[in-house]
């Protein structure tokens, strides 16, 4: 029997803030990566790398094969390990709305944020990167800070067709994103680290689970789709 990685909903975060989450519903996510695309548009991300990219897994055997879709992006954690590791103050997280965030003007891309993520969701900027001064440090998904404090919706979610990408304040009990955690048997990606993410999952395959893990999600897996994204972008 595979461990349930169910999340539970108690209000997190610091009290009488704002905490922004994304509910990603794999029952409507379809795999058309429009969501990459708009992510790749709004931030002019280099070729070769990504801020979200939508890795899947095929099961079953021929004719009778279906795809498994999984979103990934940083999950903006309220513990997040990449700020206790970056030793210069470069990786931060607001205390209103939970972003986790970059100070590119500090980072020495020494890649410690990196390697303590359990997410992947971390890149270096190429020094080829020719339309900005930034080279040479981390970068990720913002959650679109520029566009959520301005009251718009991150481009990822507002390009979705199938509209399988829910944003809003968790710590709001009236936002869809906080009905969703609250009424639907969400998962987190690996509940196991601690991190208290908030990128939830509706409808992740649990057959493809192992120990409250996703196979999919495993660093040898996760190593092998960043690999593959690479060579095809």
């Amino acid at each position: 029997m595979t461990e349930k990685l169910t999340s539970s909903s108690e209000t997190r975060g610091v009290q009488g803030k704002k905490r922004y989450a994304m509910v990603i519903d794999l029952r409507r996510c379809i795999g058309c990566d429009a969501c990459m695309v708009a992510c790749k548009a709004e931030f002019d991300v280099p070729v070769g790398v990504f801020r979200t990219w939508v890795p899947y897994r095929v099961t079953g055997t021929y004719p009778n094969v279906k795809k498994h879709f999984l979103p990934r992006l940083c999950n903006h954690c309220d513990d997040p390990p990449c700020v206790r590791a970056c030793p210069v103050g470069a990786t931060y997280k607001e205390e209103d709305g939970g972003f986790v965030l970059q100070r590119y003007e500090r980072c020495i891309g020494c890649k410690a944020c990196m390697a303590s993520c359990p997410y992947n969701a971390r890149f270096m900027l190429p020094d080829n990167r020719t339309y900005t001064e930034v080279t040479n440090v981390v970068d990720k998904c913002t959650f679109c800070y520029h566009r959520v404090t301005e009251g718009l919706a991150p481009a990822c979610v507002q390009t979705c067709i199938g509209r399988a990408r829910i944003f809003g304040d968790l710590n709001d009990p009236n936002s869809e994103v906080a009905q969703l955690v609250a009424t639907q048997p969400v998962q987190v990606l690996r509940p196991e680290e601690g991190t208290k993410p908030n990128v939830f999952y509706i409808g992740a395959d649990r057959n493809l689970t192992e120990h409250g893990r996703a196979v999919y999600d495993t660093p040898e897996v996760l190593e092998e789709d960043r690999k593959n994204f690479t060579d095809a972008g």
